[in-house]
C-alpha cells in the first residue's frame, strides 16, 4: 500500500469499525475498489489499526474505565461468550472471510432488519442498570458478528436493546465491550504474525503508526457522531445504507472485481 492507501483504509476502519455497518464490509469494498491486493502486510495492517480505534473508546470514556470493579466484571462477562466461541471456531471464522459475497449478503440482510429495529426493540425500561444477566445477554448477541458483515457493533447494540436499554446506553456498552473483544482478537493475530514472521512488524512500523494515529482521531469524530446520531433518529438510515453497500460489493463482484481481506 502505498501513502494515500494507508490513510484512506485507516480512516474507513476509523469510521465504521463503531457504527453498525461492519467494518469488514468496509474494508472488503475499499481494497477492493482501490486495486489492493491482500498480502501478509495488508492482513497485518488492517488488524493492527483496531488498536487505534480501541483507544479512541477508552480517551473518550476513560471516566467511565474508573468508575468500579463491577464495571469491568460485566464486560468480562460479556466476552467470554465471544472468547470460548471465537477460540473454537477460529478457522472457520476466517474462511468466511475469504468469501466477500457473505459480508455482501450480511450486510443487505442486516440492512433490510435495521430497518425494524426501532419499532421492534426501542422499548426502553425506567432502570438502565446493566445487570450481570443483561451483559451476558449482550455479549452472547455479539457472537453473532462473527459472521463477516453482520457488525459486531449491530449485534450489541440491539442486543443491548433487547434487553429494554436506550438506544444511547446500549451503545455505550457496545463501545465498552468492543475494548477487550477487539483487543483479544487483535492480540492473537498480531501474536501468531509476529511468531512466523517478525520482520513484517518491524519493517513496517511507521505505516502501522501513522495508520493507528489516524484511525484514533477519526473513531474519535465517528463515536460523537453516531451517539448524537443514533439517539435522535435511530437505526432505519443505516439499514438502508448497508443495503447499498451489500449491493455495491456484489456488483463489483459480478464486473469482475476481485474482493478479499484475507
Amino acid at each position: 500500500m502505498n501513502l494515500i492507501q494507508t490513510i484512506i483504509i485507516s480512516i474507513v476502519e476509523g469510521l465504521t469499525e463503531f457504527l453498525p455497518v461492519s467494518s469488514t464490509g468496509h474494508m472488503i469494498l475499499a481494497q477492493g475498489i482501490m486495486g489492493i491486493k491482500s498480502d501478509e502486510f495488508v492482513k497485518m495492517f488492517t488488524v493492527c489499526i483496531q488498536f487505534g480505534a480501541i483507544l479512541s473508546v477508552i480517551v473518550i470514556y476513560w471516566k467511565r474505565f474508573l468508575q468500579s470493579w463491577s464495571f469491568y466484571w460485566k464486560l468480562l462477562t460479556a466476552f467470554i461468550p465471544a472468547a470460548v466461541i471465537g477460540f473454537l471456531c477460529s478457522d472457520y471464522i476466517d474462511a468466511l472471510l475469504e468469501s466477500p459475497l457473505v459480508v455482501a449478503i450480511m450486510l443487505v440482510i442486516g440492512g433490510v432488519f435495521m430497518l425494524f429495529v426501532d419499532k421492534i426493540f426501542n422499548k426502553p425500561a425506567d432502570d438502565q442498570t446493566i445487570t450481570y444477566k443483561k451483559s451476558f445477554i449482550i455479549g452472547f448477541c455479539q457472537c453473532i458478528a462473527m459472521i463477516p458483515g453482520v457488525s459486531r457493533s449491530m449485534a450489541t447494540i440491539v442486543g443491548g436493546m433487547s434487553q429494554k436499554l436506550n438506544r444511547k446506553t446500549a451503545a455505550e456498552f457496545s463501545f465498552f465491550l468492543a475494548v477487550p473483544t477487539m483487543a483479544a482478537a487483535s492480540g492473537y493475530k498480531l501474536l501468531k504474525i509476529f511468531m512466523d514472521n517478525k520482520t513484517l512488524l518491524t519493517d513496517n512500523i511507521n505505516t502501522l503508526i501513522l495508520g493507528n494515529v489516524v484511525a484514533f482521531v477519526v473513531a474519535i469524530l465517528a463515536i460523537k457522531f453516531f451517539i448524537a446520531f443514533l439517539t435522535k433518529y435511530g437505526f432505519k438510515a443505516f439499514g438502508y445504507y448497508r443495503i447499498v453497500a451489500g449491493a455495491v460489493i456484489i456488483i463489483l463482484m459480478l464486473c469482475g472485481v476481485s474482493l478479499s481481506i484475507s
